[in-house]
């Protein structure tokens, strides 16, 4: 059994992988949650259902808060926390696309403290402990530190509608990628200068890749700059503004106060 949380994370993320690609590109089983909330698949069920299992077994002392499985409040009277998405994008997933992943995190007392984010079809992983910096496929991972003009920020086209920002959308050059975790990852990575939603989010699309943005140097927040905290009764934050601290700062800035949601 792994000894510490990040090992546990990263095996278990990989195993997730192994059941997921099970299924991708196959005819698989796809059901609309209610409320709008999107699709949910046999995969997503497998990998929560294995990860559940797993997880629970090595730490039957933590708390448990996935997208798949309903909310219990006996999570908020535990010090330490798994938050999870079995597949994050599974719109991407459903697709046959590329751009969907695992994401995994342990939080203690509201702060995320070790993550694994894994992409099987592109067999890459990310992984971040709290002070010992965070990786992909094991090699350092350092977040730019761009200006305002011409940076690359992550985003859907909603969020840079020009009553957003002071004086108009920034000039920045706006890209999309399906799964948050994998945005906040590429900031991690230095793909991309930032990373930003301006919707709630839920807390299992984030917590893993906000530890690993932020171990790689970049600053993430809400989009009125507060500090993100998890393992909320209502298990969403408002929105995230990842970039490094120029960018941030420029970004944040130029945000008519306080943010409205896309």
């Amino acid at each position: 059994m792994p000894e510490t949380d990040l090992a546990l994370l990263v095996d278990a993320a990989r195993a997730a992988g192994q059941i997921a690609l099970g299924y991708f590109r196959q005819a698989v089983d796809i059901t609309e949650k209610p409320d709008g909330a999107g699709p949910v698949t046999a995969a997503d069920l497998a990998v929560n259902a294995m990860l559940h299992d797993r997880l629970r077994a090595a730490r039957p002392d933590y708390g448990w808060l996935s997208e798949e499985t309903e909310d219990n409040p006996e999570r908020l009277r535990t010090k330490r926390q798994f938050i999870l998405d079995p597949i994050d994008g599974t719109r991407a997933f459903i697709d046959g696309g590329k751009d969907w992943a695992h994401s995994i995190a342990v939080v203690e007392d509201g702060v995320p403290i070790a993550a694994a984010v894994y992409l099987p079809v592109r067999d890459l992983m990310f992984a971040a402990e709290k002070g010992g910096g965070a990786t992909a496929d094991g090699v350092p991972v350092i977040a730019t530190n761009a200006a305002l003009d011409g940076a690359t920020v992550l985003g859907a086209k909603p969020n840079f509608d020009p009553r957003f920002w002071r004086g108009g959308t920034p000039p920045i050059k706006r890209t999309f990628r399906s799964s948050l975790a994998y945005r906040l990852c590429l900031v991690a990575q230095g793909r991309f200068d930032g990373m930003i939603t301006l919707l709630p989010t839920w807390e299992w699309d984030i917590a893993a890749g906000a530890l690993i943005a932020a171990e790689a140097g970049a600053v993430v927040t809400d989009p009125n700059g507060h500090p993100l905290r998890f393992n909320n009764a209502h298990p969403q934050v408002p929105g995230v503004l990842c970039a490094g601290q120029q960018l941030h700062n420029a970004l944040l800035d130029r945000l008519e106060p306080p943010v409205a949601t896309a």
